[in-house]
């Protein structure tokens, strides 16, 4: 098979009375699920959607929208998931950009977001709530199921996600279908599904770790989904006795690590936790282990390459090290010119392999400059890999990449948007330290002479222009920037000024 359609309709069908997904009230099984997406692909093509074209959905997350996201591929199109906390002039970007077919929005935002699509071009607009109603639920039940798979070659475009460049234009990373099986298939080796593994979903859908990672490997593997709406402490201590694998950003865990029910006999049944998204601490990964008596098996991926590296199943999984990489994927530490560094150097990871993304959406240029020569992507991650075991460890970020409870958040676009205010005369937005989030975004702001600021009205401005993960958690104003021999301001100054603020 050379998609992920293919292979996923295959498991649904073999075995249409198992359980596919536990919401709690609701329940679908594998028949009933895949008599949804076929419905869904139907809904499309009754739009008119064409392989090649493009869906986008900014929806809360539903069974119903995992549903469109599989009936979109079985069509040949490509899905478009979008971050819900994106604001009007983020989805008006991604919109004129992609150029969708169709976008589906919550019913709450659909008089503003429907003259935004309308001025994109987009030619149907439709609704879909968090509990799967809406007017893309009126659609798909008056449509007839489109049974067809469309031939999808490995090279063939599956999806475009966004991602925030350091120059405050986000590109859209073209995810195919090879990209898509490929790590699936890697993942349900690597990690060791079985017929009896059931996860238990608190992710959410628009990002890859709880699109790709989580829904893909548990539907190509055919396990069980218990499906929840978000991540929440208590429903996942009431369900987690039902399952037997979790994925989790590091927040999920610091948070379960909070509460004084998440014990050793409440984990004892459960065969793996999985983190990624952000780095985990060492001390949020030594504090599991000794509540659990279980260690976290961490990975490493990213947007443009999927799943890249991941400890190991059976062996050690090492505290501040994210593994090996995956079946089939090269990894080097490179020198920022082309060249190689030997292990235990530190250098920017690049990474090949089937898992690694066709290129930014209408950026040639940008394209070319991220991959080498040879066809190794440059990931902007600094990295080494251990000389004795060969455990890559991930160091920091060449790109100014802040990762704020497993999202990114890119430092210039909100840069621009204080700097644009009155009585700002230079910003710099920075990472720090937060024992929830991983790191916290703040902003350090120096004032034009004779203005006066105040830090929390710059942050509360902020607010419904940017997505709310991205507005500052604490802005200080100050009289000057550090800053080196050339002028450029020296971050790292200021991340080590202010690292103690949310400890």
């Amino acid at each position: 098979m050379t998609n992920l359609v293919e292979a996923i309709s295959a498991k649904l069908t073999n075995d249409k009375a198992r359980v596919a997904i536990d919401a709690g009230e609701r329940v679908w099984t594998a028949g009933a699920f895949d008599a949804d997406i076929r419905a869904a692909a139907g809904a499309l093509k009754k739009l008119g959607v064409k392989q090649g074209d493009r869906v986008a959905a900014q929806v809360e997350k539903s069974v119903e929208a995992a549903a469109l996201f599989y009936g979109t591929l079985r069509i040949g199109a490509a899905f478009l998931p979008l971050n819900t906390a994106y604001q009007k002039g983020e989805i008006g970007y991604f919109l004129g950009d992609a150029e969708p077919t169709v976008f589906i929005c919550d019913p709450k935002d659909h008089a503003v977001l429907a003259p935004v699509a309308a001025a994109a071009g987009v030619a149907h607009v439709r609704t879909l709530d968090a509990n799967g109603r809406g007017t893309w639920h009126d659609e798909v039940e008056a449509s007839d199921p489109h049974d067809a798979i469309a031939p999808m070659g490995a090279n063939d475009l599956a999806g475009i996600l966004y991602t925030s460049g350091t120059t405050g234009r986000s590109k859209g990373a073209m995810v195919t279908h090879g990209n898509l099986l490929s790590n699936a298939q890697s993942l349900v080796q690597i990690w060791g599904f079985n017929d009896d593994d059931v996860l238990l979903h608190a992710l959410p859908t628009f990002h890859i770790h709880g699109l790709f990672v989580a829904l893909n490997t548990s539907m190509l593997n055919g396990s069980k989904i218990i499906w929840l709406p978000k991540f929440d402490a208590d429903a996942v201590l009431a369900r987690l006795p039902e399952a037997t694998v979790f994925m989790g950003v590091p927040t999920y865990y610091t948070r379960l690590l909070s509460d004084s029910r998440f014990t050793r006999d409440a984990a004892k049944h459960m065969r793996l936790f999985v983190s990624g998204s952000a780095p985990l601490l060492v001390d949020t990964f030594e504090e599991f282990e000794k509540r659990t008596g279980q260690r976290i098996l961490e990975r490493y991926g990213m947007t443009e390459a999927g799943m890249i590296c991941s400890n190991p199943l059976n062996g050690p999984r090492r505290a501040g090290t994210v593994g090996k990489p995956l079946p089939g994927v090269e990894l080097r530490i490179g020198d920022g010119e082309g060249g190689s560094l030997q292990p235990g150097e530190v250098g920017v990871i690049e990474v090949r392999g089937p898992n690694v993304f066709a290129g930014y959406w209408r950026m040639p240029e940008k394209t070319a400059s991220e991959f080498r020569a040879d066809k190794f992507f440059v990931t902007g991650d600094m990295g080494t890999i251990d000389v004795e075991d060969g455990y890559v460890s991930v160091v920091g970020r060449a790109k100014d990449l802040i990762i704020c409870g497993g999202l990114n958040v890119y430092p210039k676009e909100i840069e621009d948007a204080i700097d644009a205010m009155d009585g700002v005369q230079e910003t710099a937005v920075i990472g720090l330290p937060h024992p929830d989030f991983g790191e916290a975004v703040a902003a350090v702001v120096k004032a034009r002479p004779g203005a006066t600021l105040d830090g929390a009205a710059i942050a509360a401005s902020l607010k419904g222009e940017i997505a709310n993960f991205k507005v500052p958690k604490r802005v200080w104003i100050v009289d000057d920037l550090p800053r080196n021999a050339m002028g450029k301001v020296q971050k790292n100054l200021l991340r080590d000024q202010y690292k103690d603020t949310f400890n």
